[in-house]
């Protein structure tokens, strides 16, 4: 197998559950469109043992061989199925050693996106989890980060992408990746800032929806020139991030949004709404880090 990783491959996350499948289907559609490598991993290593029974630490050295051998049929397979599905794509495969998340950090830099599935909970474990992978790689990528917890919504017409924006850098960041990734598409953008009344009523509700407005069209300013093709659209909805952003997003091909944003809801996509996001996205979302300076 192979273990470097191309400059600028596109990397996803594998696992032996099956959202696996559609986090590998998107990402190797994702790398035949840009036109970039696919790199496919699956991390097989020994759990943490630390305070565990000397019977576990001994089961563990007996079955871990077998265990990570049995990846390795799994993770030919998904090369096989992205090469048909895509021919002539370059995809490297590796089985690596290691945590999920230790794996995938080590693999990010020069990688164009990281991209992981999101296994409902059931009685399978979910070795590429929302909570163990997901948001470790969310709060410091240098890279997007894909989570496919849904998949896309292909028969809608027209087809659409959403961005979610809140007037930060981040947020605008968020919203170049948006405006590139629906051209490569051929979709239309929508981009949705969510506002919500102040609590106390220090400032009126009026003028909070048109700060609201004023984000969209600031953050989205310059873009429509840049990218002609791509027909957008502004929408202030008042609500809950979280909840305005997965319904605006309930037909989408994915949902865009930023992280570490420090704008009109500070820490949006990072706190408690990322984690909302990652758990309640109705197709896939893509972060977008900042990248300062």
């Amino acid at each position: 197998m192979e273990t470097s990783v191309e400059r600028g491959a596109v990397v996803v996350g594998l696992d032996a559950t099956p959202s696996a499948r559609l986090a590998l289907a998107w990402a190797a559609d994702e790398a035949a469109r840009r036109r970039l490598p696919l790199h496919l991993v699956i991390a097989a290593d020994a759990p943490d043992l630390a305070g565990s029974s000397a019977e576990l630490a001994s089961l563990w050295t007996s079955w871990g061989p077998e265990i990570r051998a049995a990846y390795a049929p799994v993770l030919e397979e998904a090369r096989d199925f992205a090469v048909q599905r895509h021919p002539g794509l370059r995809v490297a495969a590796e089985l690596a050693g290691g945590s999920p998340v230790a794996v995938l950090r080590a693999r990010v830099p020069g990688s164009s996106m990281v991209v992981i599935g999101s296994q409902h909970r059931g009685v399978v474990r979910d070795l590429l989890s929302r909570e163990t992978v997901g948001l470790p790689l969310v709060a410091d990528a240098p890279c997007p980060v894909v989570v496919v917890r849904e998949p896309e919504h292909v028969t809608h017409v027209p087809p659409h992408l959403v961005v979610g924006v809140d007037g930060s850098a981040v947020s605008t960041e968020a919203v170049r990746f948006a405006f590139e990734e629906a051209a490569f598409r051929e979709a239309r953008l929508i981009a949705v800032s969510a506002w919500q009344p102040p609590i106390h009523g220090q400032v009126p509700a009026d003028e909070t929806e048109r700060e609201a407005w004023r984000a969209l069209s600031e953050s989205t300013a310059g873009w429509p020139d840049k990218y002609p093709q791509v027909e957008l659209r502004h929408e202030a909805i008042r609500g809950h991030p979280v909840q305005v952003l997965a319904e605006a997003a309930k037909y989408a091909l994915a949902l865009v949004a930023g992280s570490r944003g420090l704008g009109g809801f500070p820490g949006l996509l990072l706190g408690s709404v990322s984690q909302g996001l990652l758990h309640h996205a109705p197709c896939p979302l893509i972060v977008v880090p900042h990248r300062a300076g």
